[in-house]
């Protein structure tokens, strides 16, 4: 029998939510709270509230202070025009930071550039300088549209929070600067005038995919004058995700040098590891970096919160603390109570919706005018819904928020007391990126990072080193998996016929795939170039954010009402056929998923439960890349192929997890090709560890849990990315095996980060087990929120025993190096 634990692309099921009913009390009287204009309260004081009563101040596992930091100003480069920099000094901006300086200088020279600096370094700045002065140089050109510059973030909420803060430094520009968004959100009869007369579009890499490069002709007055590309968040491009933007982009330079430019390219991120070498393997194109932060930062109280166990006792028995989901609801109520602007992350869409929810219904206990300033934020709501959210957000309107990631890249949400974090967001960019959205002004902020019961977020809030003292992971993508590669070739022929010379821009590997597309008849070749030959666009051969195809969309079945859409990769666990559906605070039963027609019908319910989606999984090993022993035992990177199949679902008590039942379902099994690391046993060793028959199902499996948990210590992935299968009995390897693989097809670079780091990354997972004190295993070492064979078996004594002696047989410096 396999265990499997799958990532988001392929089970996306959520962890019902088990909280127990408690007392809710806040630490000061609601009239008490002091609410005056311009008063806020230090970010200390506001821990102190949140940490009195009854065993609240427990919950805080460490609390680090990041003193303030002076700014270092410097001077406008010479080439910037007056009129930009007084517009920027209307602002309040009398001089830049050295770094905003440094950058421009370097656009102007004509040299890519990535920023890396801290959240809330001015980083929008450092290029809207030399863009918009550039653009103004070309706006007085006697012939032609003049300049343009193309702007990319990774979501419709940033570009739209950029629009409105080019707005504020072009009004004193007059018409020279003409900046539109221009996404799928756009009303078409907007989109012409965008086309012909924007020479500063603001847009994302899924509409440059879909829309204009394929549509380039119709852009071709704007691409022959373009001078410069700005990527936003550009760390975000990670995975597959960015492997594909990378292909995007090298498709735009092509066209671009069709019509005669070559833009410089002006990217930001968050704090990064080796940023050049991350922009340049996007862009294709040297990149010079910019990490020396210049600006000033008020001072930060960073908590971390552990929750409570409970009384309640989950799958097979195990202790159960308190949900991340429920203590951060409390957290976002008391913190709303004290007159806090806060911000609450969560991963899940479902998540973020009860945060809200559960924080309402508290606070109409407290003061009624209170829930209506909470609310959530997420991906899937119609396009007016988010515009409204963020309006509010901004004007101060709403108090709190309860947000996916949707808002955390780069928006300026000016005003902020406090950031909760509920649940590691993955990667230590991503969690400093989220809590620096507070304190944007300078000011001081509170961040509170509550860990869920989980392998690495119990290891993180006891570790505290491994979140502030270490660096920030590099990014990793790989332009070159074929998977990404090409679909992009297709999309490039079907723009302009591909001849030799493009061959290099795409990278080594198009050469071995063009003959494989020919073969498939994608492509034809005539003369010397590569044409696309189907009726259908090409573009549309793949999904850049590696979904797997067209979103599934939610549709209320009485009124024909489009609430919003879903992942067609996370359909198949999410909206089945009897799933519990949130969207905004309100409960809907799925009652038909039509894939074929990708709609979900549901009608709205109250259900007394949640609904968990089971499944099967089965691995093959295609090809062993590289292979090295471990003593007897074998570590093993290369390409496999998982078939899953959610077969079941089970209904779920909210308040105590109880199952109720579980009902069939007939779904189709779905198939992916990666990327996986595995490592395998003998018998010898087996018996050393002392790892009976009976207990060898167990040990592996729980050994394959905790090590999914801590793999995003690693790499730059979370839990969700990647999935693993556990065999004691393997049919191609023919001992037992563990897999842990890359949840998107061709891979993404997150077994082969594991594969290269083994010894750290297995000996971290050992020690995560080996310190937790619950007796067999629970949600904090070794049980998975996703497993589908609902965590069991799992023998956690055994699992430990088995992975000290895999380790001592690890090379002390094996051949794997980082």
């Amino acid at each position: 029998m396999a265990f499997n634990h799958l990532p988001a692309g392929v089970h996306d099921a959520l962890r019902p939510l088990s909280v127990r009913p408690v007392t809710h009390s806040v630490s000061m009287a609601h009239d008490q709270i002091p609410r005056q204009a311009g008063i806020r309260p230090s970010p200390r004081a506001v821990l102190g509230r949140l940490s009195t009563g009854a065993g609240r101040g427990a919950r805080i596992t460490h609390t680090e202070h990041l003193p303030p930091r002076p700014g270092t100003h410097a001077d406008w480069p010479s080439a910037i025009r007056p009129e930009v920099i007084n517009a920027i000094r209307a602002a309040g901006i009398e001089r830049p930071w050295a770094h905003q300086a440094r950058t421009a200088e370097h656009a102007l020279r004509g040299e890519s550039v990535v920023v890396a600096t801290g959240t809330a370094s001015g980083k929008s700045l450092a290029y809207l300088a030399p863009v918009l002065s550039t653009l103004l140089d070309g706006s007085e050109e006697p012939n032609g549209r003049g300049t343009t510059a193309l702007y990319l973030s990774p979501t419709k909420a940033l570009a739209a929070d950029q629009r409105r803060a080019v707005a504020g430094f072009t009004a004193p520009l007059g018409t020279g600067i003409r900046a539109a968004v221009y996404d799928g959100d756009t009303p078409v009869e907007e989109r012409e005038w965008v086309r012909q007369y924007a020479n500063y579009v603001l847009t994302n890499p899924d509409m440059l995919h879909r829309g204009i490069l394929p549509g380039h002709p119709r852009w071709s007055s704007f691409l022959r004058a373009l001078r410069y590309v700005v990527i936003d968040e550009c760390h975000t491009y990670r995975g597959v995700f960015g492997s594909h933007v990378a292909q995007v982009l090298r498709r735009l330079r092509r066209v671009c040098a069709r019509y005669g430019s070559s833009p410089v390219f002006l990217l930001a991120s968050a704090t990064a590891s080796d940023p050049a070498v991350a922009a340049s393997r996007l862009t294709g194109l040297p990149v010079v970096e910019i990490t020396e932060d210049g600006s000033p930062r008020g001072e930060v109280v960073f908590a971390l919160w552990e929750p409570p166990l409970t009384e309640l006792h989950g799958e097979q028995g195990a202790p159960v603390r308190r949900t991340a989901t429920a203590e951060s609801a409390d957290l976002l109520t008391d913190l709303a109570v004290q007159g806090v602007r806060t911000v609450t992350f969560v991963r899940s869409r479902r998540g973020a919706e009860l945060i809200a929810l559960i924080a309402q219904e508290r606070l109409a206990e407290v003061d009624r005018s209170l829930p209506d300033r909470i609310a959530a934020y997420r991906g899937g709501y119609l396009p007016e819904e988010r515009r409204a959210l963020e309006r509010a957000l901004h004007s101060g309107e709403l108090l709190g928020l309860a947000a996916t990631t949707a808002l955390e890249l780069g928006m300026d949400i000016a005003g902020l007391d406090a950031v909760v974090v509920a649940g590691y967001p993955g990667t230590r960019a991503s969690l400093w990126q989220q809590a620096g959205r507070a304190g944007r002004t300078g000011e001081g902020a509170l961040a509170i990072l509550v860990a869920r019961d989980d392998p690495l977020d119990t290891y993180l809030v006891h570790h505290p080193d491994a979140l502030f003292r270490q660096p920030v992971e590099s990014t990793v993508l790989d332009p070159d998996n074929p998977y990404v590669l090409a679909p992009h070739l297709c999309a490039a022929a079907a723009e302009l016929p591909l001849t030799e010379p493009d061959l290099e821009l795409f990278g080594p590997a198009t050469e071995e795939l063009m003959p494989q597309l020919e073969q498939r008849k994608l492509l034809r070749r005539r003369a010397t170039a590569w044409h696309w030959t189907r009726r259908e666009r090409a573009a549309d051969l793949t999904d850049i954010r590696g979904a797997g195809g067209s979103p599934v969309q939610v549709v209320e079945a009485a009124t024909g009402r489009l609430l919003g859409t879903v992942d067609a990769a996370a359909a198949h666990t999410t909206v089945h056929e009897g799933a519990v559906h949130l969207h905004q605070g309100r409960s809907y039963l799925v009652r038909q998923l039509d894939l074929d027609d990708s709609v979900a019908l549901v009608e709205e319910a109250a259900p007394p439960y949640s609904t968990t989606a089971r499944d099967t999984t089965a691995i093959s090993i295609l090809e062993t890349t590289t292979e090295i022993p471990w003593g007897d035992a074998r570590l093993c990177f290369g390409s496999v192929e998982v078939t899953n199949q959610v077969v079941s679902f089970l209904r779920r008590k909210l308040i105590t997890g109880e199952v109720l039942g579980e009902s069939k379902l007939d779904l189709p099994p779905r198939t992916l090709r990666t990327r996986a690391v595995w490592w395998t046993v003998t018998d010898d060793q087996l018996e050393e560890a002392r790892v009976h028959p009976q207990a060898l199902g167990g040990a592996l499996h729980a050994a394959e849990h905790a090590s999914i948990g801590i793999l995003p210590l690693f790499a730059t992935c979370d839990r969700w990315d990647i999935g693993g299968v556990s065999v004691p009995l393997h049919a191609d390897t023919l001992l037992p095996t563990v897999f842990v693989y890359d949840g998107h097809p061709g891979g993404a670079g997150f077994a082969e980060r594991a594969f290269h780091t083994a010894a750290r990354w297995l000996a971290a997972t050992r020690k995560a087990i080996a310190a937790c004190e619950c007796d067999a295993g629970c949600p904090s070492c070794i049980q998975s929120p996703k497993c589908g064979n609902g965590n069991d078996p799992l023998d956690k004594k055994a699992a430990i025993r088995l992975l000290t002696t895999l380790l001592a047989g690890a090379p002390e410096q094996p051949s794997t190096a980082e």
